[in-house]
């Protein structure tokens, strides 16, 4: 794989710089509980507002906080988010040191070389930077083909954006993505908005890049995530696999991506079921794409608009030899879990209906509130429930390019059911 964006720090990087202790303007101290002290030395990268014991003064969102341990001994120091439960990001722990422009380049570069070999030309949508996992807390940045997408989930990194910027370089059209929590904070605060193009040429539509091959659209000013889901890449490679002869259902299908991979391994027919007007108009996009495979032209593709929960208890005809269950998250928060658990219940039963005989169910969560042991049994109880037999295929987890470091950024699971004649 080849990077084609350059690491261009340069003397602009100065705002980013940090020494632990020397700093000419009083530095943000805080002092935190033992059990956070111990989750912070143990690898964990973030610190909550509960777990604040003290601080030296009123802290500004996105300046650096140092975090001391009992001892008075320097234990981290992250980034600080005055208005978010999560109210330090850590960007490093253990020794003091410097926080400086060579400092960061490195941890710039060292998320690219992990991603280093993982693609050919044959693939050009892929995740550069994963957040807390790559080293850099609430942000994540994504490659469509010639556009990256810049992603932020806190509003600390809003004074850095042109830092950020500058960092990445300028020869790429840079697309800033916000999450909705910040979106208010950045607008008031900064002047900037969600989907505004930082560099380069604005956009004259959807990016188009590659995966494995097959042609997609995302839409990197609008769409959900950063304008697709690069997550789900294997999982769409091994749906494909499957798919040959076959009459699949792909449900929550969003832009179609599991349905254009089902129609390029050889389904005889493919159903894309979601409840967006707007969504259902890409996939057709994204067949119309691939219409120069003979594959993806001769395989019947028919869409529907609606309501995947109220559509699979109410339909009573079709039966299908591959589904696709991939939700959206049904679990935002620990407090929504007992709901997801029900919601996903009664999702896997009704795919599961619909499965003819020597059917294949490729059942996906991307709720980290929900465990992959948990979701796991759930899909188990469900085929038992049909009193079929079945085998587990596999279980799969995250792509290389999407690295979960701590507990909660381990969200997506995928199990495949095959359920015998």
């Amino acid at each position: 794989m080849v990077f084609t964006f350059s690491i261009a720090l340069g003397s602009g990087l100065g705002y980013m710089e940090f020494v632990a202790g020397r700093l000419n303007r009083p530095s943000l101290r805080l002092r935190v509980t033992a059990a956070a002290e111990n989750r912070v030395r143990g690898g964990h990268p973030w610190v909550f507002a509960q777990s604040v014991r003290e601080q030296n003064r009123a802290g500004k969102t996105g300046e650096l906080a140092i975090l001391f341990d009992r001892k008075d001994r320097f234990l981290a120091a992250g980034l600080y988010d005055a208005q978010s439960p999560i109210r330090v990001r850590v960007l490093h722990a253990g020794k003091a040191r410097a926080l400086d422009t060579a400092w960061w380049r490195q941890r710039a570069e060292e998320a690219l070389a992990r991603r280093e070999g993982m693609f050919d030309g044959t693939t050009t949508g892929y995740r550069c930077i994963n957040g807390e996992s790559d080293g850099w807390p609430g942000l994540a940045l994504d490659r469509y083909g010639g556009t990256l997408v810049l992603k932020l989930y806190t509003a600390a990194w809003l004074p850095r954006l042109e830092d950020i910027a500058a960092l990445l370089g300028t020869r790429e059209r840079l697309v800033l993505r916000l999450s909705r929590n910040i979106q208010e904070a950045a607008a008031e605060g900064f002047g900037i908005k969600d989907g505004q193009v930082l560099r380069g040429e604005p956009c004259a539509g959807p990016a188009v890049f590659l995966e494995n091959g097959l042609r997609f659209e995302a839409d990197v000013e609008r769409g959900q995530k950063t304008g697709f889901f690069l997550d789900q890449r294997e999982n769409r490679r091994e749906a494909a696999a499957l798919a040959a002869g076959r009459s699949v259902l792909n449900l929550f299908s969003y832009t179609g991506g599991f349905s254009v991979y089902a129609a390029g391994g050889g389904a005889e027919s493919v159903w894309s079921l979601d409840i967006s007007e707007h969504a259902i108009a890409a996939a057709r996009r994204n067949f119309a794409l691939n219409g120069d495979r003979p594959a993806i032209a001769n395989c019947r593709h028919e869409t529907i608009q609606a309501n995947a929960f109220d559509w699979l208890r109410e339909t009573r005809y079709n039966r299908f030899d591959l589904i696709v269950l991939d939700p959206p998250s049904l679990a935002r928060r620990e407090a929504d879990r007992a709901e997801a658990v029900g919601a996903y219940g009664r999702l896997l039963d009704g795919a599961l209906a619909l499965l003819r005989g020597n059917g294949i169910l490729i059942a996906a969560s991307c709720s980290a509130h929900v465990t992959a042991a948990e979701f796991f049994g759930l899909a188990r109880e469900a085929a038992r429930r049909t009193g079929r037999p079945f085998e587990e295929m596999k279980t799969t987890r995250h792509a290389a390019d999407h690295p979960a470091s701590f507990p909660e950024a381990d969200y997506l699971k995928c199990v495949y059911l095959h359920l015998l004649r």
